[in-house]
């Protein structure tokens, strides 16, 4: 049988089995990035963290100094307007007179794909979550609130009064707008 009759059967090589050191390679890097990241941005989950908000990117997530790093952070249960739709500015600038240059209390409960925090945050000891759906600048994101989330009534209240972005006659939630194209 050591006459190649194992390639002509179709069996490949044992040595074509393994994979190409490049893969390896590529495929350790992600993984000791993805476990440095903590390390890296000491933000842990299921904890109250206080930093200060350095920056406001837009409705729904902002930036906090933590031990002297900059830490991306998610509202969580909200999504606001992207910046180029309608309303998506006067979210920020919403988000922003609440929390910039304040000091939030972030309750961390995990990490995101984009290695941002996801976090409950409140500023002033205002909820900028709950106050961002209740101003009418964020949609409850309904992909990952749960069922019985207060939100849905601050939601339902904003949309009656015609807050925010409910004075507009038919909204398209961010989760729709990204969809498009936009």
């Amino acid at each position: 049988m050591g006459d190649g009759s194992r390639a002509q059967r179709g069996n490949p090589h044992p040595s074509s089995l393994r994979p190409h050191p490049s893969a390896v390679r590529a495929a350790l890097t992600r993984f000791l990035a993805a476990a440095a990241f903590p390390l890296l941005f000491p933000v842990p989950s299921d904890a109250d963290v206080l930093a200060r908000v350095v920056s406001v990117h837009d409705g729904d997530t902002l930036t906090v100094l933590i031990d002297q790093r900059q830490v991306k952070v998610r509202l969580t249960d909200i999504d606001a307007p992207e910046l180029g739709q309608p309303f998506g500015t006067r979210s920020k600038q919403s988000l922003s007179e609440m929390c910039f240059g304040k000091l939030a209390s972030l309750d961390v409960r995990g990490h995101d794909r984009y290695k941002r925090a996801l976090a409950q945050v409140t500023c002033d000891g205002r909820d900028a979550n709950a106050e961002q759906v209740r101003r009418g600048y964020a949609w409850i994101y309904t992909r990952y609130v749960h069922a019985g989330s207060p939100l849905f009534g601050v939601q339902d209240e904003a949309r009656s009064a015609h807050r925010g972005l409910w004075s507009d006659p038919a909204p398209v939630p961010p989760w729709n707008w990204r969809r498009s194209g936009h």
